[in-house]
C-alpha cells in the first residue's frame, strides 16, 4: 500500500518578520479564546468579547496575515496514537550539502515532528516520537541513514514539565505593546 504525503519545508528564511507589528488587548483577549475554544465561530466570539462580528473577522484576517495565527488544528496527542516515547535528537550533517535538503528526507519520516537548525554542537535538532524504545532505534536508524547526516545524539524525555504553550508569550507582547504606548 501506497501513501502519498505533502510535505512542506519551511525554511528558516520564510520563518523571520522583518518588522513584527505589536498586538493590542483585543487581539491577545481573541487569541485567548481561540486557544481555550478552537471551535468557537465569530458570530460567538464577537458575542463572548462584546465587539461587533466584522470587528473580530477583521481582527482573524489581520492576525492571519501578519502570521501571528498560522492555523487552527487540532492538538493530536502522539501517546494516545500509540507512540508513547518522546525523543530530542541532534543531528550533525554535511555541511556540503545544506540544512535544506536535509530537512525534506527528515521530513519524510513519519515520527519526526520537528526539526530546527540549530547552533552549538549539532547543526540539526529533530523532536520525534516512537511506540517503544525499540521502535525508537527503528527512527534514529531512519534519521542516520537520511542522505547528509552524519551523526546523532539522543536524550530520551521521561516527562513533560511544561508542555507547549504560547499565552503566556500572548500576555507579554501585549504588556510590552501597552508599554511602549504610555
Amino acid at each position: 500500500m501506497s501513501t502519498n504525503f505533502n510535505l512542506t519545508v519551511v525554511s528558516l528564511y520564510t520563518l523571520t518578520t522583518p518588522n513584527p507589528e505589536p498586538i493590542d488587548r483585543l487581539d491577545a483577549a481573541l487569541i485567548e479564546l481561540l486557544n481555550a475554544e478552537p471551535r468557537v465561530g465569530v458570530l460567538e466570539a464577537s458575542r463572548r468579547l462584546r465587539i461587533a462580528r466584522g470587528t473580530v473577522q477583521a481582527r482573524l484576517n489581520r492576525l492571519r496575515q501578519r502570521g501571528v495565527i498560522i492555523g487552527y488544528g487540532p492538538e493530536v496527542s502522539p501517546a494516545a496514537l500509540g507512540y508513547a516515547v518522546t525523543a530530542f535528537i541532534t543531528v550533525e550533517i554535511r555541511q556540503a550539502g545544506g540544512h535544506d535538503p536535509v530537512a525534506e528526507r527528515l521530513a519524510a519520516i513519519p515520527e519526526v515532528l520537528e526539526v530546527h537548525t540549530i547552533t552549538g554542537a549539532g547543526d540539526m535538532l529533530c523532536r520525534v516520537v516512537a511506540r517503544s524504545n525499540a521502535d525508537l532505534q527503528r527512527v534514529l536508524d531512519s534519521i542516520v541513514s537520511a542522505k547528509g547526516v552524519v551523526r546523532c545524539s539522543t536524550a530520551i524525555s521521561l516527562a513533560t514539565q511544561v508542555p507547549y504553550r504560547i499565552l503566556p508569550l500572548v500576555r507579554a507582547a501585549t504588556a510590552d505593546s501597552m508599554a511602549g504606548r504610555s
